[in-house]
């Protein structure tokens, strides 16, 4: 019996312990690679999420309450493009009535986002998860000012879902240790910040 626990049993524990040493040393670097690639894609999506909403701004005065605004803003919108001819530094020119500025509308989906692979019906959702971002618009008096402010974010549960529950507790409870999001999060409803990524 001692035969059969030395050569077949005892190599057997000591392989899975191995394995289980192995995987706990690995899992903190997968976790990270994991978690950067899946910030990387949300991050460019919510960018466009930023784009088009400054650009809703500028035409309406305020931001898009939710993603079917948008998206419709998207489909169907048109902004001013303001075109200058000439400079205004020409004095000769000027004085000669050659240089002015000309106005143009344009549909929004021929003029933003216009690279490969942007689709306006993945906008809404986190990338790899299947859950929507949140969003959220808001117009808060500032210094006596009405601002209109935004934000979209996704909270590291949903970000994250999937991959080590402990170690998203462990990024969570670090970051609100430093009173940071715990997320991912473009904009603010708090306070104007110039429509700033937490990650930028």
């Amino acid at each position: 019996m001692k035969k059969i626990f030395t050569i077949v049993i005892l190599p057997v524990i000591i392989i899975i312990l191995g394995f289980f040493i192995v995987k706990s040393l690995t899992a903190p670097l997968n976790f990270e690679k994991d978690r950067n690639f899946r910030q990387l894609l949300a991050i460019e999506r919510l960018k466009d999420i930023r784009t088009l909403q400054t650009s809703y701004k500028t035409e309406f005065g305020k931001y898009a309450e939710n993603f079917d605004t948008l998206e419709n803003f998207y489909n169907n919108g048109y902004i001013t493009i303001v075109r200058q001819i000439g400079s205004f530094d020409d004095s000769v020119a000027v004085a000669q009535g050659r240089v002015f500025r000309d106005s143009m509308e344009m549909a929004v989906k021929d003029t933003l986002l216009k690279y490969p692979g942007f689709n306006i019906d993945s906008l809404r959702w986190v990338p790899l998860v299947g859950e929507e971002f949140e969003m959220r618009a808001v117009v808060k008096k500032v210094s006596g000012v009405d601002v209109p402010l935004f934000e979209a974010c996704s909270p590291f549960d949903v970000l994250l879902k999937g991959l080590n529950r402990q170690l998203i507790v462990n990024l969570n409870e670090e970051r609100n240790i430093t009173n940071r999001y715990p997320g991912i999060k473009v904009g603010s409803i708090d306070q104007p910040n110039n429509n700033a990524g937490n990650w930028e």
